[in-house]
């Protein structure tokens, strides 16, 4: 299971379900050969590689394309290397709305008479500041007039929205999978169309980000709030996550939801989001993938005409916080009405560091599915837990992160005797050397994640774009192979050892009320 797919199972177990990830129905090249145990698949990653084409426009916009023409359908997948970590203090969630407004429209798109609209929305901002004046000085009678005067300012601002029209044209054309999803570490704007309809999505995603319109801002605003009270404030996994986090990190923005503080999403205007977008979303900033059946000069001529028409801008701050090593143990118990849960995580380098595929492996042998040591251990033979999973690289991998382990404690059991068999797990790795037909199948199983995510469009641009962004070269998407081929079962223990200590541990308890 690749590691955006490990991402993918915590946050649905999270975050109710929330879908990451939309998928092209359609099949999109024929299947790769098997990845079996010691059967070379370099000849048909190099084949793959060898239709890579890049290039750099002036105002240093990033376009990756990868020609594939067994279909006439094209993946196309927009990269914005900022994420929940970027965001300015007390304004938390930004990145997230952001990503939810940027599918509102622009002045020709979403809107029947901007020129009327735009007085308008200025007149909401005005309104909003004037609210949250009053409500400072607990003026209830200002708060009231001024909440009425902006519910109708709010009704004409409506009545000029063409709602959803980006999608509907985007559906009309045959486009599938239109979504978008924000993490710690980036934004990402992603969707299928038919290959003869490239021009089409050169202009509506260049002018998405020439001239977006943040419209339906308030509208939005109540939308993402109902959405963390479904994800954190109503969801006791999703609750002890947030919690979590802030105590695993003292100093990185990594400790903060990518959702949002409901305080800071609550005061969040529409400048911050414009200064934000602003900040960030400069032509520099973004990488593109382009992945199926295109011609690589036309898309380049396209992107000129197209993306050429951004101005260049200067690049953005970088996170600059870093988490000091952890000293001892820390801790963290909530009780709500769930069944008991147990968390542990341990920090870990970035993707970036040359260890990376160790504690990919490490977190595959734990905890990937029925045949991983901790379901086996936890929920097979011990029967103290009704799941027992986990993961590396959270809440995300472009800075240095946790190992997460997490398990729902099995009714009769308790947190306690699941924290006992989670470390008799963990102790094993460092006590005993992993057996070689294990890791072998490890092996086998990371070279077959590679290939199913080659067999598909989306999932390739998704890739490349990670890649190219997070360490530098897309290329090393395919040299983790070679580098997952020469770990040794010295080099997992070496990993375990440095790396499972209760010094760099943090727990999290989930109890249930009364227990």
């Amino acid at each position: 299971m690749s590691r955006l797919h490990k991402i993918a199972l915590l946050l649905l177990a999270a975050f109710v379900s929330l879908a990451l990830y939309g998928q092209p129905v359609w099949a999109e090249t024929p299947k790769p050969p098997p990845a079996e145990a010691g059967q070379s698949i370099q000849p048909y990653l190099d084949r793959v590689k060898d239709k890579v084409t890049t290039f750099r426009l002036k105002n240093g916009l990033k376009f990756i394309v990868l020609e594939r023409h067994q279909a006439p359908v094209v993946a196309l997948h927009t990269y914005a290397d900022v994420g929940g970590s970027d965001e300015p203090m007390g304004q938390t969630g930004v990145a997230h709305y952001l990503e939810h407004l940027a599918f509102k429209g622009t002045r020709r798109i979403g809107a029947t008479d901007y020129e009327a609209e735009k007085p308008l929305l200025e007149q909401q901002d005005k309104l909003f500041d004037q609210i949250q004046v009053a409500k400072s000085k607990k003026d209830e009678q200002a708060v009231q007039a001024l909440t009425q005067e902006f519910a109708e300012v709010s009704k004409q601002a409506g009545e000029l929205v063409k709602q959803n029209e980006m999608g509907q044209i985007i559906n009309q054309e045959g486009g599938v999978g239109l979504n978008a999803t924000t993490s710690s570490d980036a934004t990402r704007y992603f969707y299928s169309l038919p290959a003869n309809k490239l021009e089409l999505w050169m202009s509506l995603e260049s002018e998405r980000f020439l001239e977006p319109v943040f419209r339906e801002f308030y509208k939005e605003k109540q939308v993402i709030l109902e959405e963390r009270r479904l994800r954190t404030d109503n969801s006791p996994i999703g609750k002890m996550v947030e919690v979590f986090l802030g105590e695993a990190f003292d100093v990185h923005p990594y400790l903060q939801p990518v959702i949002g503080y409901e305080k800071d999403l609550r005061n969040l205007t529409r400048q911050n989001v414009q200064d934000f977008f602003d900040t960030y979303y400069g032509p520099g900033n973004l990488t593109i993938a382009i992945v199926g059946d295109v011609n690589p000069k036309e898309v380049k001529k396209l992107a000129k005409t197209y993306f050429g028409r951004f101005k260049s801008r200067s690049q953005p701050p970088q996170v600059t916080e870093v988490e000091p090593p952890q000293q001892k143990t820390k801790s963290v118990t909530l009780e709500l009405k769930s069944q008991p849960w147990y968390l542990e995580g341990y920090h870990r380098p970035a993707i970036s560091d040359p260890d990376h595929v160790i504690y990919e492996l490490i977190a595959s042998l734990l905890s990937d599915g029925r045949t991983s040591r901790l379901y086996k251990s936890l929920v097979e033979s011990q029967k103290i837990a009704l799941s027992a999973e986990g993961f590396s690289g959270f809440p995300g991998d472009k800075y240095p992160n946790l190992m997460l382990f997490y398990a729902l404690t099995a009714p009769g059991h308790t947190v306690d005797e699941v924290a006992t068999a989670l470390n008799a797990e963990l102790a094993k790795l460092k006590t005993e050397l992993v057996d070689i037909q294990d890791l072998d199948r490890l092996k086998t199983q990371a070279r077959a994640s590679l290939l199913r995510s080659l067999d598909s469009n989306s999932g390739m641009a998704r890739l490349l774009t990670e890649y190219e962004v997070k360490t530098g070269d897309w290329r090393n998407l395919f040299s983790e192979l070679e580098k997952i081929e020469s770990v040794t079962p010295e080099d997992v223990q070496r990993i375990a050892k440095a790396t499972f200590t209760s010094e760099n541990r943090t727990v999290g308890y989930i109890l249930s009320k009364g227990q």
